[in-house]
């Protein structure tokens, strides 16, 4: 006699539940005027038509066919998607207030329960960000106190790549680990050798996570969360490393609190304790140690990852490159000579700036941007999207925009030049994104990318290991990191 178990039973039925809340979500009618775009199936959407690994590739495809302002369905998820810098720009800039939210996305919701700068809405997110920028500020971003630092990270870096005496190397969690040291600097105080074993672990995590934060199985999560949540994948374990990271920060930073001196304010954490401290302030009730353990999380990751891989791309596209590398050490050689790199050479510099303004566009390492949701019913040319809209404002298709860029898919440092080899500005570089969600530490970062790219490019020349091919496909991942290779660091006298 055939039997089932009820368990079973109930599983199944639990399963069509759930198939039936998703059909009817994602056939529900769209607002009028809302974005066109392709027809959504039951259940999956659009899904069947997305690159999964490279989603930016497929929306930059489908530009082509519904215009610049578009929708898709990632499951019963709508998203719409704008694309090209004249309407990215409109919306980020001329409306700025109506496309600053963040939207729901479960697996960093998951990561920071709205807290912090990246992925907080409202009030938290605008008192986040202002004590951010001030407190950058009064600790010396922007000024020669910061530049002083990386200037003696870029001395770190130069002698670690020569203890490698010409061999070939990998060069990730060196990279990591040199731009980690800066924004360390600004919330702990200190810096770590490259071979410390916390810095590494640290280093792990974070690239580890920023890699599963792109993958397909995380996509499947955010998209079919209640389903999904239970199986195992990335994104159990993007909570489990993110929980260790955590972790490291509310130990380190319980010990600042117990030896803060209001008098003596060094660090990020010693102005956000003193922010708790000032109980009259409205907005005292957001300076919370949920709200410190993902500022500093955020801002670990954000102020490393980003620069780090642009600066990985550099390398690699000067290998890739030689002639280019040639012309960037003549003309380091021209202005700097064996004197230390300093920011205001880089006025002198007009093909060292555009090789590096190059990368940053070349590299295209967030090509998704980070996601915005509209924070209130807005027509937008021509279309009406709602409050709460999940926006994707495309970064790849600006930094690749035809009407900006003569060569978009080429390295082509002459986008940045004038026919007399001065450096000429492009609108359309927005590799920081722009409007109230811009990157934070845009200042920072532009002054770590142009001394440790002179610096090395000063001491080494850089070249592949013989034989290999220097395959410029980005890796995937949220962001788009070189694929591993190895590097030769020759030493230049």
């Amino acid at each position: 006699m055939f039997s089932i178990d009820p368990i079973t039973v109930l599983l199944l039925i639990l399963f069509c539940l759930f198939l039936i809340k998703f059909f009817n979500e994602s056939k529900g009618d769209l607002p009028k005027n809302f974005p066109p775009g392709p027809k959504p199936l039951p259940i999956i959407g659009n899904m069947h038509i997305m690159d999964m690994k490279r989603p930016y590739k497929t929306f930059l495809e489908l530009s082509k066919k519904y215009g610049p302002v578009y929708s898709v369905h990632v499951g019963s998820q709508k998203m719409v998607l704008l694309c090209g810098y004249d309407t990215v720009k409109d919306a980020l800039v001329n409306y700025a207030e109506d496309f600053s939210e963040r939207p729901y996305v479960p697996i960093f919701h998951d990561l920071s329960k709205g807290y912090g700068i990246l992925f907080s809405h409202g009030e938290n997110w605008k008192v986040m960000r202002r004590f951010t920028l001030s407190t950058l500020r009064d600790l010396g971003m922007g000024r020669k106190t910061i530049e002083n630092r990386i200037s003696e990270e870029c001395d770190s870096l130069v002698k670690k790549f020569q203890s490698y005496g010409g061999k070939p190397f990998e060069n990730t969690m060196i990279m990591n680990a040199a731009v980690a040291n800066i924004i360390v600097s600004i919330l702990l105080g200190h810096r770590f050798d490259y071979d410390d074993p916390v810095i590494l672990r640290l280093l792990s995590l974070i690239n580890e996570n920023i890699r599963l934060a792109g993958s397909p199985m995380v996509t499947l999560y955010n998209t079919f969360h209640s389903l999904v949540r239970w199986l195992p994948g990335g994104h159990k374990k993007v909570n489990k490393n993110a929980a260790e990271t955590q972790k490291f920060i509310r130990e380190t930073f319980t010990k600042f609190k117990e030896h803060l001196d209001v008098n003596d304010q060094r660090t990020l954490i010693d102005a956000f304790f003193i922010k708790q401290q000032e109980e009259k302030s409205e907005f005292a009730s957001y300076f919370h140690d949920q709200n410190l353990t993902m500022l500093i999380s955020n801002l670990f990751a954000a102020g490393m990852e980003t620069t780090s891989t642009t600066l990985r791309w550099g390398l690699l596209l000067m290998m890739k490159y030689p002639e280019i590398q040639k012309n960037v050490h003549n003309e380091i050689e021209k202005v700097i000579g064996s004197s230390e790199p300093r920011s205001e050479h880089r006025m002198k510099m007009p093909y060292t700036d555009a090789v590096i303004h190059e990368v940053q566009r070349f590299a295209n390492i967030v090509p998704t941007n980070l996601p915005h949701a509209t924070a209130q019913d807005v027509t937008f040319r021509g279309y009406f999207i709602p409050k709460g809209t999940y926006v994707v404002p495309l970064l790849t298709s600006v930094l690749r925009d035809e009407a900006y860029f003569e060569k978009p898919d080429e390295f082509y440092p002459q986008h940045f030049l004038d026919s007399e080899g001065n450096f000429k500005k492009s609108e359309a570089f927005l590799p920081f994104s722009a409007g109230k969600r811009s990157c934070a530490g845009e200042n920072l970062a532009k002054v770590e990318l142009f001394l440790f790219f002179t610096s090395l490019l000063q001491n080494f020349t850089f070249q592949a290991v013989p034989g290999a091919e220097l395959d410029l496909t980005p890796a995937v991942g949220f962001t788009t990191p070189p694929m591993p290779h190895l590097i030769h660091a020759i030493p230049r006298t």
